[in-house]
């Protein structure tokens, strides 16, 4: 979790991501930066998301952003 904290904040810096359970719908995540931090998720984790997995729900917050990381980690 700390490594994917490590990426968001690379991102913007300025968010609690521990607290915030609505990155997407809020707009602290474009779009554009969620391309970006799937790229940077399927390079440092090893996994792949499938675009039908690419849903605001599943990147609304750290935790449920780990959540998935973890779904997909135990699909391989």
């Amino acid at each position: 979790m700390d490594e994917l904290i490590e990426i968001l904040e690379g991102i913007n810096p300025e968010v609690d991501y521990s607290t915030c359970e609505t990155l997407v719908a809020d707009g602290v995540l474009t779009s554009f930066e969620v391309v970006m931090l799937v790229t940077q998720i399927e390079a440092v984790f090893d996994v792949r998301i499938p675009p039908a997995r690419i849903l605001p729900e599943n990147f609304n917050s750290a935790a449920r952003i780990w959540a998935l990381i973890e779904e997909l980690e135990g699909e391989e």
